[in-house]
């Protein structure tokens, strides 16, 4: 379910723990629906979905500059044990997610997006992306949090996107 690496390097890469299980909540859906995970980066971007084709906010996106990323391309089938081995699985990809950050995506700026990555954010922060990594505060910008609006107000500053 992972989106092919881009042609050109983006000013800030998100990256989040998993890719959504739920079609529309994955960015790079075709469908177009924007709920969730994506219509929350979307709004953090700045980029408004509506009458707009699921290409046409594709590519809004990207000019903006922005692509999406996560530390593991598929969905975490079962939910509940997402939870206890989702800092396993997720520090097993770590190498290859920083590899592929420094080789392809080649963005001046690398943001977590969602709490999961907390729990390995030591080792995260450790390796070699070739930019730096922006943190909320010394956290992940948890968009999949209970204070979702602040945290995308605090995002929508870093990155600099006006509100929509």
């Amino acid at each position: 379910m992972g989106h092919a690496a881009p042609a050109r390097s983006y000013p800030h890469t998100f990256s989040g723990s998993a890719s959504p299980q739920k079609q529309e909540e994955f960015l790079y859906s075709p469908n177009g629906e924007f709920q969730g995970e994506a219509d929350t980066l979307l709004e953090a971007a700045g980029v408004s979905t509506a009458g707009k084709t699921a290409e046409a906010v594709h590519a809004e996106f990207q000019r903006a500059g922005f692509f999406l990323t996560h530390v593991l391309e598929c969905p975490v089938e079962n939910e509940s044990a997402a939870t206890t081995a989702l800092p396993s699985l997720m520090e097993q990809r770590l190498a290859a997610v920083a590899v592929r950050i420094r080789r392809s995506l080649k963005p001046k700026r690398v943001v977590l997006i969602s709490r999961a990555p907390e729990t390995i954010l030591e080792k995260f922060v450790a390796l070699e992306l070739g930019c730096p990594l922006v943190l909320d505060d010394g956290k992940p910008f948890a968009l999949d949090g209970s204070e979702m609006r602040k945290t995308v107000t605090r995002l929508r500053g870093v990155v600099g996107t006006p509100a929509v």
